[in-house]
Parts: C-alpha cells; sequence; structure tokens
C-alpha cells in the first residue's frame, strides 16, 4: 500500500481550508484518509498560525514509506522536519515549439525583405551604369 501525505480541502466555496492526511494513494483527495496530522487555512496571513503540523507523527508515516507531496514537502521544509529537494528547470523559460516556429518564419519573412529591397535598390543602379557602359564602347 503506498502511502501519500497531502491535503483534503474543506471548508466551503471560495473559503478554502486544507488538511494535511495521511492516505492511499488510490483513494480520492476529499476521500478516505488513515490520519489527519495538519492543517493548512491559507486565507490567515503568511506571518500567523497558516500550517499547523502533528510533526512526531509525520515522522512516524514517513518511516513507514509516506511520501509527501509537493505543498506538504515545502511544509515540511518550513516545519525544519524534512528537507525540500531544490528544483531546477532551465528550460523553462524557453519558448515552446509553437512559438520557436512563429519566431523562425518571422525571421525568415523579414530576411526575405530585406533581400527584396536589396535586389529593389540594386536594379536601379545598375540600369543607369549599364547604358553608361554601351554608349562608351559603342563610340
Amino acid at each position: 500500500m503506498s502511502l501519500k501525505i497531502r491535503l483534503a480541502r474543506a471548508g466551503s466555496k471560495k473559503r478554502p481550508y486544507y488538511h494535511v492526511v495521511v492516505a492511499d494513494v488510490r483513494s480520492p483527495r476529499d476521500g478516505r484518509f488513515i490520519e489527519q496530522v495538519g492543517s493548512w487555512n491559507p486565507l490567515l496571513p503568511k506571518d500567523g498560525e497558516r500550517v499547523k503540523i502533528d510533526a512526531d507523527r509525520v515522522k512516524h508515516w514517513m518511516d513507514h514509506g509516506a511520501l509527501p507531496t509537493d505543498r506538504v514537502a515545502r511544509f515540511l521544509d518550513e516545519a525544519g522536519i524534512t528537507k525540500r529537494p531544490a528544483r531546477n528547470n532551465p528550460t523553462k523559460a524557453l519558448p515552446g515549439r509553437k512559438a520557436t516556429e512563429r519566431a523562425a518564419a518571422l525571421k525568415k519573412a523579414q530576411e526575405d525583405a530585406a533581400a527584396a529591397i536589396a535586389a529593389a535598390t540594386a536594379e536601379p543602379a545598375a540600369a543607369e551604369e549599364a547604358p553608361a557602359e554601351e554608349t562608351a564602347t559603342a563610340e
């Protein structure tokens, strides 16, 4: 049986309140759980009693193989119970595939327009020089 230490939502509409529970991974979010080990009230100020966790019970369940979810791992890290590993995603800020394709198409269109302008400005200059050369060779 795989165990998770996760949040179960309580509270009314637009007034969230969460219980930190130990539950089987197969049970629904707000459904059956094994034990409640804390609570989180996101409506309270951050410097107040926003998160309450029973550290002894959390350590007990983690010794029995329970894994915390990302949000609960943040709470446990703040409480000093466990250390949350640093996350590193260097590709997060890079544009997606479609945006990269649009940027490449825009760059190609700009290069084509610049080439057309260069060709248009080069043709009249070449046309003016060519008759002068023909008249010089004709005489």
